[in-house]
């Protein structure tokens, strides 16, 4: 049975994160590999209830294994975190510290959803220049999302963001105040695709679908169940930032931040590392386009050296905890790790 170890490591601004080391029954062969949640969850995303995670599978083959809780994990109470202070300050140091407890000289990320966006950042603006292989799924450099999401960003965001600073799936469960309820009911109203309330309430928080950050054919009973303990608040701040980088093309920068530059695929990237763009085909939270536009950006720079994989019958979050995915998707994402840089 993999072990678990909590290794705190404090971000640039003094926010408390921490690391997860997993190791399993027989010593690493290869070097460290760092994978990176998404937003409103943690790092047990990675571990679902499925015979094999991508966890186990990356134990199997011989990797060192660390996971990251940044600022965005629901581990740590609510903050009104932007993807420019996880870029500046948490994924840095989080990556220092991995190569301060395991003496490597390189690093290998597999990063997903808002974890991508906030590392990529930090790797184009050259603040990991450790990592040398990153394996990125859905949404890179240039966020793409559905005509009604993107009217659903621009126009209810401002509205919803007077009333409360937070979304918070955990209210299809309960909800306490009246922008919850509110919320919660307009869920209940219009979300029919399954019986799960968080899994329905999450899918009217990251765009618009039935559902949105999965197919639910992907889903085994048991990890469709787990999920209503994993996703919680995400900030109206965040969604500000999206919105704003959606109507760019591009993600953009908004705290003013001297490490980061004001756009992030304006300029040649300052990193050497390889990057892996995968996206679901299926996808309707980011859509594949947006992995096809940072691939095509990095394709300018030098040519022939990363690689993009669209993945049929697969959409956002399906692709590290479906029920299949270790048949389907586990072994391209070694392939990716392994190849030489």
């Amino acid at each position: 049975m993999p072990v678990s170890e909590v290794v705190p490591f404090t971000a640039a601004d003094g926010f408390q994160c921490n690391l997860i080391h997993v190791t399993g029954d027989r010593a690493p062969s290869k070097g460290p590999v760092l994978l990176v949640h998404g937003a409103g969850v943690r790092a047990n995303i990675f571990q679902p209830r499925t015979e094999t995670t991508l966890v186990d599978y990356l134990l199997a083959n011989g990797y060192d294994v660390w996971l990251e809780n940044w600022r965005a994990s629901i581990e740590f109470s609510p903050n009104r975190w932007t993807l420019d202070q996880a870029a500046a300050y948490d994924h840095p140091a989080a990556v220092q510290k991995l190569v301060e407890q395991t003496g490597a000289a390189e690093v290998k990320a597999v990063i997903h959803c808002q974890g991508s966006t906030s590392f990529m950042m930090s790797a184009v603006a050259g603040l990991v220049p450790q990592v040398t292989t990153i394996v990125s799924n859905a949404v890179a450099l240039h966020p793409v999302v559905p005509a009604m999401s993107r009217l659903k960003l621009s126009l209810a965001t401002p509205i919803v963001a007077t009333m409360t600073d937070y979304l918070n799936p955990q209210w299809g469960l309960k909800a306490e105040g009246l922008v919850p309820k509110l919320l919660a009911s307009t869920v209940a109203l219009t979300h029919h695709e399954c019986d799960n309330p968080v899994c329905k309430f999450s899918s009217f928080t990251y765009g618009t679908g039935f559902p949105v950050l999965w197919r639910h054919e992907n889903l085994n009973d048991a990890t469709h169940e787990w999920l209503k303990h994993e996703f919680a608040s995400v900030p109206l701040r965040f969604f500000k930032q999206m919105s704003r980088s959606v109507s760019k093309g591009q993600l953009i920068s908004v705290e003013g931040l001297d490490q980061l530059p004001a756009e992030f695929a304006a300029q040649p990237p300052k990193t050497s590392a390889r990057f892996a763009f995968l996206a679901g085909e299926q996808n309707i939270c980011f859509l594949p386009e947006s992995q096809q536009r940072t691939f095509d950006f990095f394709e300018q720079q030098r040519r022939h050296f990363h690689s993009l994989r669209i993945l049929p019958d697969y959409g956002h979050l399906d692709i590290f905890i479906g029920k299949n995915a270790a048949r389907d998707v586990f072994p391209i994402i070694l392939d990716e790790l392994d190849r030489p840089h």
